[in-house]
C-alpha cells in the first residue's frame, strides 16, 4: 500500500512523498521522477513494474505541484538536494532514478550531483536536452511556445500560461492508444496538475531554458536513455546530444514510438536498472 507524507526540509519547505513500500527499509529503492505538468502521485504501470522487480517505489511532487512548496527560482540542479533530502528521511542510503520526459533532467541531476556513491543507475524517457544557441533546439517539436517564452524568464513564460492550450497535435496516434489503455492514469494526473495552477509547469519550463546547474560530462553513474523515433514533444535529435554530453550514457531509440508509448520501455529499462546496481557492487 502506498503511502503519502510531505518531507520537512531545512529551509522551510516540505515535499510531498509516495513510498509504496514504507514496511520494506531493505528493497532496492527506485525514485521516480514526473514529467511536466504531473502531480507526483505514483503512476500504477510505473509501481506494478517496480514491485514485480521486488524495488521499492518512491515518487514526489516536485516544488508547486501536488502539495510540495513553491521554491522560487530553482534550477534543475535544485533536484539534487531534494531528492537526497528525501532519501535520508526515508533511510533509503543509495537508490536508482528515473525520470519520463519533464522528469529526465531532473534524474540526470541527482546522477550528476549525489555521484554513484548514492546513485546507482539512472533511465531517463524523453529526455530533453539542455538549451543550446547554437543548435536548432526546437526543431521537431510541434508545439514548442511554453520554452520558447521560458527562454525570456519566468514573467514571459507565465504570460503564455495565460493563453495556452495543449495541441493535440503533439502525440502520435499511439501515444493516444497508450493513454487510453495502460497509461490511462498519467493523462488524468497531467490534468489534474493543470487544473491545480500553472506554476509548476511554469518553473519546470524556466528551469529547462536556463543552465541546469551541473556538468553533464562529469556524470559517473550509468546512464540509459530511451527515445522514441516518431516524438513530437521532445525530438530525437536531444536524446543523440545528450548521449554526446552524458560519457557514461548509452541510448535505446525506440522508431515508431512517440512520447506516451515510449513508457513501455519501463519494464525493461528497469531490468537494466537492476544490471547497473548489480555490475556497479560487484
Amino acid at each position: 500500500m502506498t503511502e503519502a507524507h510531505d518531507v520537512p526540509l531545512p529551509d522551510g519547505r516540505s515535499l510531498r512523498v509516495y513510498d509504496s513500500a514504507p514496511g520494506e527499509p531493505d528493497a532496492p529503492a527506485l525514485i521516480w521522477h514526473t514529467g511536466s505538468p504531473q502531480t507526483g502521485a505514483p503512476l500504477p504501470p510505473v509501481v506494478a513494474a517496480a514491485r514485480r522487480r521486488g524495488l521499492r517505489h518512491i515518487s514526489y511532487a516536485r516544488p508547486s505541484y501536488g502539495g510540495s512548496t513553491p521554491q522560487p527560482g530553482r534550477t534543475v540542479a535544485s533536484a539534487a538536494a531534494d531528492v537526497a533530502a528525501i532519501a535520508d528521511a526515508l533511510d533509503v542510503a543509495r537508490f536508482a532514478v528515473m525520470g519520463a520526459s519533464g522528469g529526465g533532467p531532473h534524474a540526470l541531476a541527482c546522477a550528476a550531483l549525489l555521484g554513484p556513491e548514492r546513485v546507482s543507475g539512472a533511465v531517463c524517457l524523453a529526455c530533453p536536452a539542455p538549451y543550446d544557441p547554437a543548435v536548432d533546439f526546437f526543431a521537431g517539436m510541434r508545439d514548442p511556445g511554453g520554452l520558447r517564452a521560458a527562454l525570456d524568464g519566468r514573467p514571459a513564460r507565465a504570460a503564455h500560461a495565460e493563453t495556452e492550450t495543449f495541441d493535440t497535435e503533439s502525440f502520435t496516434a499511439r501515444d493516444w492508444a497508450a493513454l487510453q489503455s495502460a497509461w490511462t492514469a498519467l493523462g488524468d494526473d497531467a490534468l489534474a496538475a493543470g487544473a491545480a495552477g500553472p506554476d509548476g509547469l511554469i518553473d519546470d519550463d524556466v528551469a529547462f531554458a536556463a543552465p541546469w546547474g551541473f556538468d553533464l560530462g562529469a556524470i559517473a553513474t550509468p546512464v540509459l536513455l530511451v527515445q522514441g523515433g516518431e516524438d513530437r514533444v521532445i525530438p530525437a535529435a536531444h536524446a543523440q546530444r545528450l548521449l554526446g554530453l552524458v560519457p557514461t550514457a548509452e541510448l535505446w531509440l525506440r522508431p515508431r514510438d512517440g512520447h506516451v508509448s515510449i513508457l513501455a520501455a519501463i519494464p525493461v529499462a528497469l531490468d537494466w536498472l537492476l544490471g547497473a546496481a548489480t555490475n556497479a557492487g560487484a
